[in-house]
């Protein structure tokens, strides 16, 4: 069933000069971003300050899931060199945080963990003093792959609940409720000292508000320091219908329902997507 977008959302993507010039340098370096394979709203904001979230380990995702826009199909190859591109655009434009998150490779043996380590040794190798989060897929749950990408030099860990547990079969293809969990509860028990462990969700899928308070309850149980959650906004007419839009005012009772369900720093908004402020989250919780 259709429903008219409301007034408050009206942001529109914007072509300046810079915009148009942190585009040209991406693709000269042939480096992929989130922000342009899934459709990102923000995409103008963060491009005109040079900032953006780097996609790793090629540009098609092993699997489909409904909420998504990034290609699905067959896997590229893994380009061993674009850890060291990605820091040399981080420097040129100054970037002092980064989010770094990939397509799903249920492909590989390791799901991409030992290359998600190699990105984050080269970029260390140029950039010394940047903060690195790491937004990474579940590997299916293996903890092998779990534990070498909490060995890496990062200071956030981030996976992405996405949604409500009643609807993973419908939204998550491939996914799991408990393996999220555990993938996340891992991260607070195995990482270094001092990593901070982050997740997201969206709304707008058919979730009710009690199910979110549950998913709350239990990312805080788990660890979970930085929630983001954000209104999800169909990309395309391939993917699932939005099911109800969230007004500005209940993002602020989402915002209350999860402090109080025990997460210390929540970015809630229509437009707040995963690595949307991700360091301003940072900086509060640290």
């Amino acid at each position: 069933m259709y429903v008219k977008k409301p007034f408050w959302l009206k942001k529109k993507t914007i072509l300046s000069k810079e915009v148009l010039s942190t585009k040209k340098n991406l693709k000269y370096l042939g480096i992929n971003t989130i922000c342009q394979s899934a459709l990102c709203p923000n995409l103008s904001e963060c491009f005109s300050r040079g900032n953006a979230s780097f996609l790793i380990l090629g540009n098609h995702c092993t699997r489909n899931c409904r909420f998504c826009d990034v290609k699905h199909g067959k896997p590229d190859e893994i380009d061993i060199n674009e850890g060291k591109r990605i820091a040399l655009f981080m420097e040129k434009n100054r970037i002092r945080y980064a989010v770094i998150t990939s397509v799903t490779r249920d492909d590989l043996a390791d799901g991409g963990a030992d290359h998600f380590v190699r990105v984050v040794k080269d970029i260390r190798e140029h950039l010394h003093s940047v903060v690195i989060e790491l937004l990474v897929p579940d590997f299916k749950g293996r903890e092998e792959s779990i534990d070498t990408v909490l060995e890496a030099d990062i200071e956030v860990l981030s996976h992405n609940v996405e949604t409500v547990p009643r609807l993973y079969p419908e939204i998550r293809s491939g996914a799991n409720y408990e393996r999220t969990l555990r993938l996340l509860e891992r991260a607070e028990e195995k990482g270094r000292e001092g990593l901070i462990v982050k997740s997201g969700l969206m709304v707008g899928l058919g979730e009710t508000e009690e199910e979110l308070v549950g998913v709350f309850r239990d990312l805080a149980s788990v660890g979970v320091e930085i929630l983001t959650v954000g209104q999800y906004l169909r990309p395309s007419r391939e993917n699932i219908e939005v099911s109800r839009y969230w007004s500005p005012e209940q993002f602020d009772e989402i915002t209350l329902k999860a402090r109080e369900a025990g997460i210390e720093v929540i970015v809630a908004g229509p437009y707040v997507r995963s690595s949307y402020l991700a360091e301003d989250a940072f900086l509060e919780v640290t």
